[in-house]
């Protein structure tokens, strides 16, 4: 076996004792959204993110992205080797897919695949015209996806976004209906949810996706009037509308064991300063939540 293979092997038996909770000092991956870190470089990322406590990397494999998808097959083992190098797993990716027709499509999950990697974020559906139609399409583009990730053992998470066909729960329930749980699940967003669904909206959204729970996105906002119009504003873990106490605790209801992207949509002084507060913030409730 080679360094390579050796590094593979040893971080996907991790990732794989973290998502079963086989030891009792298992936790879920936390994972920092590489987004934030679009200017440096797989070794500089690997050091800033073991440097603030993280488990993992949730890694960009987009246009635009850490790992560009017409490069996928060269690059995303050369940024997984590096980052487990330096201590971090790679359980899961965010990517913008939404076709099995895309001509990356294939070399993303199969290279993903390979390497271990268990879970993939899927790209969005707009809402455009008539919402039925929408739907229909998001429908028949998640079911063709969610064939290939069962043809290469990989889960999709389906991320709630606003303006986009999941935003409020019911659609994306429609879109997840009659498929296989074990390939296709939610990736829920506590703060999208929020903003798209108030004081209840959110509680309904993540108690219909609950049983199929995959993946979590934790980021916080705030409503502030800028310029004569209400926009959400981003801010950091805990100083937000999210109401924390009762996501934690349904998360905890649903038994949730999967990995956690903290996303730093604001812009501190320090980023991975502040990334290590919000690590903290998550890591002093979620274990509360689960009652350790």
């Amino acid at each position: 076996m080679n360094r390579r293979d050796f590094l593979i092997t040893a971080a996907a038996t991790q990732v794989a004792v973290r998502l079963t909770g086989q030891t009792s000092s298992a936790r879920q991956p936390a994972c920092f959204f590489s987004k934030h870190l679009a200017n440096l470089n797989y070794e500089q990322m690997g050091q800033a993110v073991s440097a603030a406590g993280f488990d993992g990397v949730d890694l960009t494999v987009r246009p635009g992205g850490h790992v560009l998808p017409e490069r996928v097959a060269q690059d995303l083992p050369r940024a997984v080797e590096t980052l487990r190098a330096n201590g971090l797993s790679v359980p899961m990716i965010t990517t913008e897919l939404t076709s099995a027709t895309d001509p990356n499509t294939r070399a993303i999950l199969s290279t993903a695949a390979s390497l271990k990697i268990p879970f993939f974020k899927l790209g969005y559906w707009k809402y455009t015209g008539n919402p039925e139609v929408s739907l229909r399409k998001a429908k028949e583009d998640v079911t063709a996806l969610t064939a290939l990730a069962k043809e290469y053992g990989i889960t999709a998470g389906f991320h709630n976004h606003p303006r986009n066909v999941g935003l409020c729960g019911w659609d994306g329930k429609q879109v997840l209906e009659g498929l296989d749980p074990k390939y296709i699940g939610y990736y829920f967003d506590a703060n999208n949810a929020t903003e798209e669904g108030g004081v209840m909206g959110w509680e309904v959204l993540l108690r219909l996706a609950s049983p199929r729970l995959k993946m979590a996105a934790f980021k916080d906002f705030y409503w502030d009037k800028v310029n004569g119009k209400w926009v959400g504003v981003a801010c950091p873990l805990g100083q937000g509308m999210v109401n924390w106490t009762k996501v934690f605790a349904l998360l905890a209801e649903a038994t949730f064991t999967g990995p956690f992207s903290v996303h730093q949509e604001y812009k501190p002084a320090d980023r991975m300063v502040a990334a290590r507060a919000d690590l903290e913030f998550v890591r002093k409730h979620l274990p509360t939540a689960h009652g350790a």
